[in-house]
């Protein structure tokens, strides 16, 4: 008999497990098709596990659809996860959401792309508007000489980016830079559009001399962004079209380092996958936490960009 009890106590044990996650926490993308977030997502699952009493949960949109990113959210208030992390697709469709998961008692914070005016906790990501400016002003010292540029944005209805596009024009304010009429196209964080985009502008004004993509999309499909960079090639060697571009994953560093772009300006999602699940788990403790936590920026140019490759 003391056998069988013995057997009993130990599938019992094996059946709760001692380090157990305390908290579900879920990180909720724009769009997981997007290769920007994998790094936030490493973050987020680097963290919990460091942190040992966390589940991270990374699930979005397969595409930018700011609709499904909605439903997904009600989904993880109807399960009664411990935490929300948001990067905010559409914000007036967001901040419905983040006042129902906050009524039934869900913390929420916002990374990457934030609803200030919402009921979120938190903002954890990148000072957008300081990030358009970094864009524009390695624009100017590329090419002080001006000429007509472009901008490449993603979803109309994120305001990070339109705070990128606000910080590129005030850094441009004053220079020889004039913007082409159309500009930002809104891409919808489709790689391969942007790149048809990119292609579609500088076919529509020749002397179109220089397009900066707010996001990192068109270079996330780098064999289409290789082949629009090398039937434009002898302008960018001679400095007569140049490509300033938002972030920098590893593909966008070696399309850099090929003479593919001129100069990249990135984010640090790692970073932020990380202390989103710290902030989060201080929310659960009780702890005050900051409201706004800005995770930097790196410039990178053909001089520092084999350090970077590191």
């Amino acid at each position: 008999m003391r056998k069988f009890i013995l057997a009993g106590i130990a599938v019992a044990m094996m059946a709760t497990p001692a380090l157990a996650a305390n908290y579900r926490f879920v990180i909720v993308p724009k769009a997981m098709n997007n290769p920007f977030f994998d790094f936030a997502r490493d973050g987020c699952l680097k963290r919990a596990k460091e942190l040992g009493n966390i589940e991270c949960i990374y699930k979005g949109p397969v595409e930018h659809e700011p609709a499904t990113q909605a439903q997904i959210i009600q989904d993880f208030v109807t399960q009664k996860v411990d935490g929300l992390a948001i990067s905010v697709a559409d914000v007036a469709a967001m901040t419905k959401s983040i006042e129902a998961a906050t009524a039934a008692g869900i913390p929420v914070i916002t990374f990457d792309a934030d609803a200030p005016g919402s009921k979120r906790i938190a903002y954890i990501g990148t000072n957008n508007k300081e990030f358009g400016v970094a864009l524009g002003k390695q624009l100017v010292k590329m090419r002080p000489d001006g000429g007509k540029y472009a901008m490449v944005s993603g979803g109309p209805g994120a305001k990070n980016l339109a705070e990128r596009v606000d910080g590129v024009r005030e850094a441009l304010k004053g220079s020889k830079w004039t913007e082409v009429a159309g500009s930002p196209t809104f891409c919808n964080d489709d790689p391969a559009l942007a790149v048809q985009q990119m292609t579609d502008m500088r076919t529509a004004t020749p002397d179109l001399a220089a397009i900066v993509p707010i996001g990192g999309w068109p270079m996330f499909a780098p064999e289409g962004f290789k082949a629009f960079a090398s039937r434009n090639k002898k302008d960018i060697d001679s400095g007569k079209f140049t490509l300033v571009v938002a972030d920098t994953l590893k593909m966008q560093l070696e399309l850099l380092r090929d003479g593919y772009a001129n100069a990249l300006v990135g984010q640090r999602p790692l970073e932020m996958g990380e202390k989103a699940m710290d902030t989060l788990l201080a929310i659960k403790k009780g702890e005050k936490v900051p409201e706004i936590v800005y995770t930097g920026l790196d410039l990178v140019t053909k001089d520092n960009v084999a350090q970077m490759l590191k």
